[in-house]
Parts: structure tokens; C-alpha cells; sequence
């Protein structure tokens, strides 16, 4: 709970509010030789913002996307190599052209397995040969196709917030002068009172 009379110096960063050295009833701005307003008492700034340090790191980040995720640069030679094998087995089978190799290859095997008669054997045929060997290249293209299109997403939200970024530092830059010539014209009205 603060003091009647206290005077506060909010920060954007830290989300409180932090009361300043003296407390006054009403505070007393002044313009300092950089023309910015600072507080005749303490002479501490009225307001100062503090960049949230989430910005400079985005900066370096950039948006996070599935290629980046591969870990082909781990520092674990054997993980290294798990994932180059499992990528290129991954791009190898996960094209239109081996899944319809793999549905030749299932059909090949149809004949023998409806001339058996038997309906074990058939639907043995139909779940193991035909639809694991046709439906997981096919699979894996979708899965390449949401991957591609949710790294697009998280670019446009990066370049959005980006664009956020940039207003909010514009509309900060813009109150900023309106406070200095509010300050400006408090000043030129207590000359002409006094």
C-alpha cells in the first residue's frame, strides 16, 4: 500500500509500479538539456521504459520451424547420424512415387491371396500388404505438407509480431514528444501566471 502523497515511476518491463525516492503531493517535471522531462526532486525520469528482454532474444531467435528441429548439428556423433538416417529414409519414402510403387507391389500379391479363398489370409493381405504399404508414404507426404505449411505460419506470426513491435516503439516514440510538448506548454503557462 503506498503513501498518501507518494509519487510512482511505472515501468513497462517490470509490470509494477515502484515509488520514488521522495514523496510529494504533486510532482514537479521538469526539461532536462536533452529536453526530456525528469522529476525536479529525485532526478529520476517520470517514466522509463525498459525493453522486454524477450525482444532482443526473438531478434537473434527468429521463428522456430521444423528444419530446425532435425538435430543434424548435435554434438552427439551417433544422435547425428540417427537423424540424417532417418531423414533421408523419411524423404526417400515419404513421395507419391514410392507409394505408388508400394501399391504395385501390394497388388502383385492380390491374386495369390484371393485365389487362397481364405478370409484370414485376404485380410491379412489388405491390412498388411495393401494399406501399410500404400498408406504410409502417403501419410508421411501429408505430414511433409502440414510441416511446410505450419513453418509458414510461424513465419507470418514472427514478421506479425515484428510489425507489432515496430508500431508499439512508433506510438511509444510519438507520446513521448506529445509529453515533451505538454511539459513545454505547462512550463510557458506557470511563466505567464507567476
Amino acid at each position: 500500500m503506498a503513501q498518501p502523497g507518494a509519487r510512482f515511476c511505472h515501468t513497462v518491463a517490470q509490470r509494477t509500479t515502484v515509488p520514488l525516492a521522495a514523496p510529494c503531493h504533486r510532482p514537479r517535471p521538469v526539461l532536462n538539456a536533452q529536453g526530456r522531462t525528469w522529476c525536479e526532486d529525485t532526478g529520476m525520469p517520470l517514466y522509463h521504459h525498459v525493453p522486454h528482454p524477450r525482444i532482443q532474444q526473438r531478434k537473434v531467435e527468429g521463428p522456430s520451424r521444423t528444419i530446425d528441429q532435425r538435430r543434424l548439428h548435435h554434438p552427439n556423433p551417433l544422435v547425428r547420424l540417427n537423424a540424417r538416417l532417418a531423414l533421408g529414409i523419411t524423404v526417400v519414402v515419404g513421395t507419391m512415387w514410392c507409394a505408388y510403387l508400394f501399391t504395385v507391389i501390394a497388388l502383385l500379391s492380390a491374386p495369390s491371396a484371393f485365389r487362397s479363398g481364405n478370409m484370414t489370409i485376404i485380410i491379412a493381405w489388405v491390412s498388411s500388404n495393401f494399406l501399410q504399404l500404400a498408406l504410409l508414404p502417403i501419410i508421411i507426404v501429408g505430414q511433409n505438407l502440414q510441416a511446410k505449411a505450419a513453418d509458414k505460419r510461424a513465419e507470418d506470426t514472427y514478421n506479425d509480431a515484428d510489425a507489432i513491435l515496430h508500431e508499439a516503439i512508433q506510438i511509444q516514440q510519438h507520446l513521448a514528444a506529445q509529453d515533451d510538448e505538454i511539459e513545454h506548454i505547462l512550463q510557458l503557462v506557470r511563466a505567464s501566471t507567476s
